[in-house]
């Protein structure tokens, strides 16, 4: 069954996520069962997928608290949540509350931190043009799947709508200043490598990821999603072999079906068979149980 939202009072609708006003400095973001690709949303949707994404979500927010804090207080369906769910104009039904958590509302950083430590997707493609990686010079004979010597940070544009563009170090410097842009590398960075070790010795490889950013009580903290099968590649480390497209438990299943329909990237999307979104949803779920060791 796809799960949306069904409760009024929505303060935001994103791609993936809605998001609720709770008071008190709180929102309510709920991961719908909605998925995107080449940043655009797709008819229907992937059943299960929110609940992964939630779960996920709030796993790796507790194991990287020791790096940077985030957003998150607690999970919507925790035996804690009620005391923050008060300010809903309708209770929360228990199918929306897996998919859930109440976090803290701050000012968001209009940049997408993009971590990379394998050449694939996009940078691959570009790399394949010109040799380079968002303008970056790489080595010569790089093969698809590669690791890079050391991860790169690639950040972008955050869009509402349509496609997130390419940022240089400059102009990440002249949006937020050369501390903050310092400190957004390098703590995206350094969540990427603790994520992509401990990943690792659970057979994934964590080939990319995507971070957002925004500041509360003058504190740099993470928040929206992190380490998803929607933000990130997760590779399985057995089947690794570089040169070709690598076995994944992420939605690249999903866009090397798209790209096969000869879809050009811009709305309307193809709307997925149900055994690509069952397929889907497989993997998402096996991810999860390998990254976290629980069952959902």
């Amino acid at each position: 069954m796809i799960i949306e939202t069904p409760l009024p009072g929505r303060m935001h609708r994103g791609k993936v996520r809605d998001t609720y006003d709770l008071g008190g400095g709180r929102l309510l973001m709920v991961a719908t069962d909605r998925i995107s690709a080449f940043d655009v949303v797709l008819p229907g949707g992937i059943p299960g997928k929110g609940q992964v994404l939630n779960r996920i979500s709030g796993f790796w927010f507790d194991k990287t608290s020791h790096i940077v804090p985030n957003h998150l207080i607690c999970l919507a369906d925790s035996p804690d949540a009620g005391q923050y769910l008060g300010g809903l104009s309708e209770p929360l039904p228990a199918e929306v509350a897996t998919q859930a958590m109440v976090v803290r509302r701050a000012q968001r950083i209009d940049i997408e931190c993009i971590v990379r430590g394998y050449i694939t997707g996009s940078a691959w493609s570009e790399y394949r043009r010109q040799g380079t990686v968002q303008g970056m010079e790489m080595p010569e004979g790089l093969v698809e799947g590669q690791t890079f010597p050391e991860p790169l940070f690639t950040p972008t544009t955050k869009a509402e709508e349509g496609h997130d563009e390419n940022m240089s170090a400059q102009e990440v410097v002249d949006m937020v200043g050369p501390d903050m842009a310092a400190k957004l590398e390098a703590t995206s960075k350094a969540v990427y490598s603790f994520a992509q070790g401990y990943a690792l010795e659970r057979g994934i490889i964590l080939a990319d990821t995507k971070m957002e950013f925004g500041i509360l009580d003058d504190e740099l903290i993470l928040i929206d999603e992190l380490l998803t099968p929607d933000s990130s590649r997760f590779w399985d480390a057995e089947g690794y072999n570089p040169g070709r497209s690598q076995p994944n438990f992420d939605k690249q299943f999903v866009r090397d079906w798209l790209d096969a329909q000869g879809w050009n990237h811009e709305p309307p999307a193809p709307e997925l068979p149900d055994d690509v979104a069952e397929r889907t949803t497989q993997r998402y779920r096996e991810a999860y149980v390998r990254l976290t060791g629980e069952n959902l």
